[in-house]
């Protein structure tokens, strides 16, 4: 009887963690969806300084996962214009799949006067 307990709380903790897996896996292969708004650059969280004519982009906590998407590039879309970005920096006020553009990355898809779009992204 402890044995068979056992067993079946082994497949439970493994379909757990095979979800768990699949999870982080959509989100670092699916698109995400939020806000994208400007900001100056400079010396960014990842270490490397940037100008406001570089393609770059700060992550949300979520995304920016402790440094570990620091340099992915990701493909930025809205209202049929795509703009690729390396991601350089942490935003830390972007909420959820939110981004942070320089302003050269945002002006490819809309004005800077905008100040906030709604955009789809995926690395």
């Amino acid at each position: 009887m402890v044995i068979q307990s056992l067993r079946g709380l082994s497949i439970i903790a493994l379909l757990v963690a095979a979800q768990s897996v699949a999870v982080v896996l959509e989100a670092r292969n699916g698109a995400a969806h939020g806000d994208a708004t400007w900001y100056h650059t400079g010396q960014g969280a990842c270490g490397a300084w940037s100008k406001d004519s570089d393609h770059v982009v700060a992550l949300s906590p979520r995304q920016y996962a402790g440094g570990d998407n620091c340099w992915r590039h990701i493909k930025i879309h809205y209202q049929g214009k795509t703009v690729d970005a390396t991601a350089v920096d942490l935003c830390p006020e972007c909420q959820g799949d939110s981004i942070d553009l320089s302003p050269s990355a945002f002006s490819s898809l809309a004005g800077l006067d905008v100040g906030r779009i709604q955009v789809t992204w995926s690395y």
